[in-house]
């Protein structure tokens, strides 16, 4: 990495601290602030929150032709003015319309900033530097997050609507901010589009979406992704909460800890498996952290089912939240550095856009499926998700037949000192390397 690929690193990850710090800063108070602050009622906030996922799954299967089109940097500014715009209007919006409109243009302008910063990491990494500048990108997300939600909590005040407008404008603060910090940065140049892939000019015809559609290692990725992120993400808010408060009997208070608890293994963990994370396969890593999140699962399930007493019942439900993000530490340097590697390089923007509508997609459908199970049906709750848990060892297992060596492991290509270039490998070449 050159010198001004290390400062253009630098900025770029510290945006990735601002968007995390806004979006910890008022995320967590929505429902209050729309229900109880601006008495709008319970039904008007449950549509507050599912208006974040619907503007992220609109905005998205646009977001990435535009930044293999125009590059990341523009498109990055374009969604923080959008959020900062959405951010500034929640925090003086008194009627349900007003409302959702404000949370449509935060949740789009946050979605669309997420697959521009991972390109942008793509485009001042290699492959020998993208695991740790994930890994790097996910463990400042995380701070970020933590820190926003406990500033944000010593600011609010549920008898003071005007603590809550001081909240959001700080928040669209942070956002100009970020586009401050894009505007200094000097990202290399763009990859070409006529020097993507020469040798497979079939794929150049294509469209973008036709392109990821044929791409089968990417498709399996996908298929894996949402799996990953329906057993996991998909579930914290909604089915995991509902379980452990309805059949757990786990104190509200007691969610708090397991939240805490989860982030800190994670900011912990971070950096002291990336060492192992890069020795091994990616695919392996991946296989790995579905037992782990089985062993959760399992903890979850001793949680509300065994008869043990209620400080042990405790304890292994605040543990679940530990071992997810021991899990999480894992994938944050393996399953999008991978995406890359597998993406041709016109087609950056697309693949990460693509990915993280998948992401998207299990956020949206694991609450809606997770939460009356785990309220209603705690025992087909905790089987489910440990059946799903092991299916993505299966699934991972599979897709590193699919891999090239460089690709489920790119020490390899520093060791034998082969530079790799992260482009999808012909179908017919993977096959005949298995």
């Amino acid at each position: 990495m050159t010198r001004a690929m290390g400062a253009a690193m630098r900025r770029i990850q510290a945006g990735n601290v601002l968007s995390a710090f806004g979006l910890g800063f008022t995320v967590p108070f929505l429902y209050v602030y729309v229900a109880q602050v601006r008495q709008l009622g319970a039904t008007a906030a449950g549509v507050v929150l599912a208006v974040f996922a619907v503007a992220a799954l609109v905005a998205l299967p646009f977001t990435g032709r535009i930044i293999d089109r125009r590059g990341p940097l523009p498109v990055l500014l374009g969604a923080v003015l959008l959020a900062a715009v959405g951010a500034a209007a929640l925090g003086v919006s008194g009627s349900v319309h007003a409302v959702v409109l404000s949370a449509a243009l935060l949740g789009g302008g946050t979605a669309v900033m997420q697959p521009a910063l991972a390109t942008m990491i793509v485009w001042c990494s290699n492959s020998g530097t993208r695991t740790r500048a994930f890994a790097t990108q996910f463990f400042l997300q995380n701070l970020g997050l933590g820190i926003g939600g406990l500033i944000g909590s010593k600011i609010v005040d549920e008898s003071r609507p005007a603590s809550f407008t001081l909240l959001f404008s700080i928040e669209a603060v942070m956002f100009l901010v970020l586009a401050g910090l894009a505007l200094t940065i000097r990202l290399p140049q763009a990859p070409s589009l006529r020097d993507a892939m020469p040798e497979n000019a079939e794929a150049q015809a294509k469209s973008g979406l036709r392109t990821v559609l044929g791409h089968r290692s990417m498709v399996q990725l996908c298929v894996l992704g949402f799996v990953l992120f329906f057993a996991c993400y998909g579930q914290f808010e909604s089915g995991l909460t509902a379980y452990g408060t309805e059949a757990a009997g786990i104190d509200a208070s007691t969610l708090g800890v397991a939240m805490a608890a989860n982030t800190g293994a994670i900011v912990v963990a971070q950096f002291l498996v990336l060492k192992f994370v890069e020795r091994h396969r990616r695919s392996r890593v991946i296989a790995g952290v579905g037992l782990l999140w089985a062993a959760a699962w399992i903890a979850a399930g001793y949680a509300g089912l065994g008869h043990g007493s209620q400080a042990m019942a405790t304890a292994a439900f605040i543990s679940t939240y530990a071992l997810f993000g021991l899990g999480e530490a894992m994938l944050s340097p393996t399953v999008a550095p991978l995406v890359a590697d597998l993406a041709p390089e016109s087609m950056v923007g697309q693949y990460n856009s693509a990915f993280a509508l998948v992401k998207q997609l299990a956020l949206a459908v694991g609450p809606a499926v997770g939460g009356p199970m785990g309220a209603m049906l705690p025992g087909p709750y905790i089987v489910t998700f440990i059946l799903f848990s092991l299916g993505i060892s299966v699934l991972a297992l599979r897709l590193g037949r699919r891999l090239t060596p460089v690709q489920d492991q790119p020490s390899l290509a520093a060791a034998s000192r082969v530079v790799a270039v992260h482009r999808p490998a012909p179908e017919r070449a993977v096959g005949a390397a298995r």
